[in-house]
């Protein structure tokens, strides 16, 4: 069979000075041969994007280095745009000080929130900021690359991509996320727990996916020719009282404000009888309240309140690695990161196809959610085209949770591009995190508000 080769290419990288996810994706492109180009990396932090091209060059040098790429800094979003085959966005709206009111203002009334980027009342306030930036980013695409295929990651991810499409309708935008990544990883460690099969890759576990970005659903779940779910029912039985790690985790999972013991999503499970497909902390904050009482309460559940100042210790941290890696005294460790941005690429490029779980609007893939709205199922990726996978009917008792949030987010967009406070205030106060009286809950409103108002227009 012929190798096919695209050496031609332009990425627009979008918070291109990013201290993580960049590194991350400049290590996927350097062990793709069929693929090479031009990255131009724009951030409103200049200097951070410069080091990443000093980075990403001397990345792209090594011998070991199959996808060759120049990496170079653009001076404007439209000087990145123009002439780009995809755009990767991948930024921090405000900063972490803004997350910090986010975060922790809301626990002085008694809301406790285990990430808050994507609901409850700080994934609401960081929609205020983000979306302002995502309605720029839209009418740029729109000018300078309407063809492009634009690769999301941001957070809040479904209220990112239906920013997008409200302001540029056609534009070819995807979300990608990789919850479900380590859902299907979990479904490999319970083949080996209860079946004694092992090295079974994620890629091997089958799924049907339905619901919205971190409140996404499992229906059904496959390894070849076997059910996993009464499978999946065993390993519940086994570990739901004490909860679930890896044997190389540390078992301590305090340690690590990312972990969890897996409790909510198996008492998800015995709950619903379908699995959910998120991690505990994000799935934590669209239930009533269950989980997130208290910190005793999600200490008894086993998953960490990641502190906004753990944050921005690993933000020191992450700032001194990339000094060390632009000045040549560390290097940036060449092996694939699990994600599948670049695969995606190839896959839209017509280099091989291949069906993941993707952020998109809603064209009856599930057929009980409204259409246009933001939802997330597996789709299939070929030649310049996305095709979603029918994905069925969400079941009634999960529908009613996930619709709550479907409102909302929906609602949240139309509000800040209105620029109508009254109607976002009214979508924070139905979050079912806001478990307080209309004052305190305007006081807390008007609070985080104003806390962000530099990053947002309301």
């Amino acid at each position: 069979m012929m190798e096919i080769v695209k050496h031609d290419l332009k990425i627009a990288y979008i918070g291109g000075g990013s201290r993580g996810w960049a590194w991350g994706l400049m290590a996927d492109l350097a062990m793709e041969g069929a693929l090479g180009g031009t990255v131009s990396l724009y951030d409103i932090d200049r200097e951070a994007a410069e080091h990443n091209a000093v980075i990403g060059n001397r990345l792209s040098a090594r011998a070991e280095a199959v996808g060759k790429w120049n990496y170079i800094v653009a001076d404007s979003l439209k000087e990145a745009l123009e002439g780009s085959n995809f755009v990767v966005i991948s930024v921090l709206p405000g900063t972490f000080e803004e997350m910090e009111s986010d975060v922790h203002e809301p626990e002085k009334y008694g809301i406790y929130q285990s990430v808050g980027d994507t609901v409850g009342p700080g994934g609401i306030i960081r929609a205020l900021r983000t979306i302002p930036i995502f309605r720029e980013i839209a009418e740029a695409i729109k000018e300078m690359a309407p063809d492009a295929w634009v690769i999301n990651y941001t957070n809040p991810m479904s209220v990112c991509v239906r920013t997008l499409y409200e302001v540029f309708p056609k534009i070819k935008a995807i979300g990608c996320c990789h919850e479900v990544f380590g859902t299907q990883k979990l479904l490999a460690l319970a083949l080996k727990e209860v079946c004694q099969i092992e090295g079974v890759e994620r890629q091997e576990i089958k799924t049907n996916v339905l619901g919205i970005n971190h409140f996404t659903w499992i229906d059904r779940a496959s390894f070849y020719d076997m059910d996993l779910f009464p499978i999946y029912e065993k390993f519940v039985e086994r570990y739901a009282a004490d909860g679930f790690m890896e044997e190389k985790a540390d078992k301590n999972w305090m340690n690590n404000h990312f972990a969890s013991a897996e409790m909510v999503k198996m008492d998800l499970f015995k709950r619903y009888g379908v699995i959910a497909a998120a991690g505990d902390r994000h799935l934590a904050e669209f239930m009533p309240g269950w989980y997130l009482e208290s910190p005793e309460t999600a200490r008894a559940w086993k998953f960490s309140l990641t502190p906004v100042s753990w944050r921005k210790k690993d933000l020191q941290e992450r700032l001194n690695k990339s000094r060390r890696l632009a000045a040549g005294e560390e290097e940036v460790a060449l092996e694939k990161t699990g994600e599948e941005g670049v695969l995606l690429m190839k896959a839209l490029l017509g280099l091989g196809d291949l069906v993941t779980n993707v952020n998109i609007p809603n064209q009856g893939q599930i057929g009980n959610l409204p259409v246009g709205a933001v939802v997330e199922t597996n789709a299939w990726f070929g030649r310049n085209q996305v095709c979603p996978v029918y994905a069925g009917n969400l079941p009634d008792d999960i529908l009613h949770l996930v619709m709550r949030h479907v409102v909302n987010q929906e609602g949240v967009v139309k509000a800040c591009l209105k620029k109508d406070r009254n109607m976002l205030f009214n979508i924070f106060m139905n979050d079912p995190l806001v478990k307080i009286g209309p004052k305190e809950g305007k006081e807390l409103f008007d609070t985080m508000v104003k806390n962000t108002e530099k990053y947002c227009d309301l």
